[in-house]
């Protein structure tokens, strides 16, 4: 930022812009400290910001080129394609300082939106094709997002399925209570964490990780939730608040108290602290769009959906390349590290 000023127009534009998203902010920057970070801003005739993009860049390994990457931009009027145009010709000219060979991002835009995707094929962009499952994607392609803007919370209650609504009173019948906690708290989420990941089997971040969440959020935009029962942890989840939105990050459970419900509670308390702060969405986050009951996500997806939230599809990840030979050698890479990967799973497991 060129000054204080500068930092604080960019902060107000993104906490009141609809389209913001946390991943695009300046505090998200910091966390990302792998990647180096390059912030994109667009100004009118009244030098008034009109649109925003966080780049982050990361080095790829013998390749040693560049690959750039938007999460969650645009943050902008997505229909006014002037802006679009300029944010995109500030991203080629990092391109080419840095030696990128790719420019990719993951716009919080719906898949039905035409005139976008319109915009978007003009402007050179390309979009990914034949995504069949959450792991091809970096960010969700599909979310689940519950409106609370201008709800009462018996409202939403109300709006829940009746089986959601009764096992958050089961827990709170139970005796299952609920604290914001401290960065100290950060051992406690990150231990039931781990516990979940091995549990579910998915990978789970180093410690330092969250406490740099924590960190450079601040507890303006980041809040530790902790589900107790007779004094003891039982479930914890890390939500972000920005803008018009809350998020649910990250969030876990402990093996032990499972059927006393912490996991609907602290879905509740984090709905009611997007209510607090007169947020219009509630964003559960990533769900499988593929709603057989034969998927294995389809557990994760039939809880989100008792909270009666809207199922949003997002438009498939985008991209320019510009070193087209780089790209194909780095997807060659990728593909072969992938299949040692899953073969070495195996051996492991033997």
């Amino acid at each position: 930022m060129n000054s204080k000023l500068d930092e604080e127009e960019i902060k107000n534009f993104l906490q009141t812009h609809p389209k913001t998203n946390f991943m695009q902010s300046l505090e998200w920057a910091k966390v990302k400290t792998e990647w180096k970070n390059e912030f994109i801003v667009v100004k009118d005739n009244n030098d008034k910001i009109k649109g925003i993009m966080s780049i982050l860049l990361r080095k790829v390994p013998i390749i040693n080129r560049y690959i750039m990457y938007a999460p969650r931009g645009f943050v902008c009027d997505v229909h006014d394609k002037q802006t679009l145009k300029e944010l995109t010709e500030k991203a080629t000219e990092i391109a080419k300082k840095y030696k990128a060979f790719i420019f990719r991002l993951d716009p919080d835009i719906l898949q039905s939106d035409e005139e976008f995707q319109n915009i978007i094929k003009e402007l050179g962009y390309k979009t990914k094709k034949k995504i069949k499952n959450i792991n091809q994607v970096i960010q969700p392609k599909y979310v689940f997002r519950l409106n609370v803007k201008n709800k009462t919370e018996e409202e939403l209650l109300k709006s829940f399925e009746s089986k959601t609504r009764y096992n958050i009173r089961l827990a709170t019948r139970k005796g299952v209570t609920t604290r914001v906690g401290t960065r100290k708290d950060l051992e406690i989420f990150y231990n039931i964490m781990k516990t979940t990941g091995s549990r579910d089997d998915f990978f789970i971040r180093p410690i330092e990780y969250f406490q740099k969440i924590y960190d450079s959020m601040g507890p303006k935009h980041v809040r530790l939730i902790i589900a107790e029962y007779e004094g003891e942890p039982i479930a914890a989840v890390l939500p972000i608040l920005y803008g018009n939105k809350v998020w649910y990050l990250y969030g876990g459970s402990s093996n032990k108290h499972r059927n006393l419900m912490p996991n609907y509670l602290l879905q509740w308390e984090m709905i009611k602290w997007a209510l607090e702060n007169k947020c219009d969405w509630y964003d559960f986050r990533g769900v499988s769009g593929f709603k057989s009951e034969n998927d294995p996500q389809y557990g994760v997806y039939k809880f989100k959906k008792g909270f009666n939230p809207e199922f949003m599809e997002f438009i498939n990840e985008m991209y320019i390349v510009y070193n087209p030979f780089i790209n194909t050698m780095f997807n060659i890479s990728k593909e072969v590290y992938s299949k040692l990967s899953i073969i070495k799973g195996k051996i492991r497991r033997k």
